[in-house]
């Protein structure tokens, strides 16, 4: 399962919820480019593909040992999220793309300015930030969830969507 969406949108809290309720493995690209950052100077320009290609790696073995495995990252271009459906098909496994949106524009706007830091160096982005980031449009994804709902809410609905056609 593939998350996507904005920074700040509720993506960590919804995907953290739903492997704690499914015990599925976490990936949080966040915490990969931290450890990058840390290794050494960021190239100019950023740190580009280079935190997503290690989670490439890093999830493809988890799925060879099937594991079930969750990706949080803002997945905000066409390019990052193809790499997740390319290694799907090539591993012949089940991928459920969900994209998280915050419906209400001062509620999403309050927590980027309100929240900390929950890993040791991230420098969290700027409301400003968020507004002029380079969000391409999903138009193939699986579900799209509000995460102004209860996040109980929200984590049931992807469950539902998991399970096989006529139950379990």
């Amino acid at each position: 399962m593939v998350f996507a969406g904005l920074p700040g949108v509720g993506k960590t809290t919804i995907s953290g919820s739903l492997c704690r309720r499914t015990g599925a493995s976490f990936v949080r690209i966040d915490a990969i480019e931290i450890g990058l950052q840390r290794t050494g100077p960021v190239p100019p320009g950023g740190l580009g593909a280079t935190g997503y290609e290690i989670a490439h790696h890093v999830v493809r073995s988890m799925l060879l040992e099937q594991l079930h495995v969750v990706v949080d990252a803002v997945n905000p271009v066409g390019e990052a999220r193809r790499g997740w459906s390319d290694l799907a098909n090539e591993l012949d496994v089940r991928l459920l793309s969900v994209e998280v949106v915050c419906g209400d524009a001062d509620v999403h706007r309050r927590r980027v300015e309100q929240r900390t830091a929950d890993l040791p160096g991230h420098d969290l982005p700027t409301w400003h930030d968020v507004v002029d980031l380079a969000y391409e449009p999903w138009p193939d994804v699986d579900l799209v969830v509000d995460s102004t709902r209860p996040t109980d809410d929200v984590v049931g609905e992807i469950l539902r969507r998991l399970e096989p056609p006529g139950g379990r």
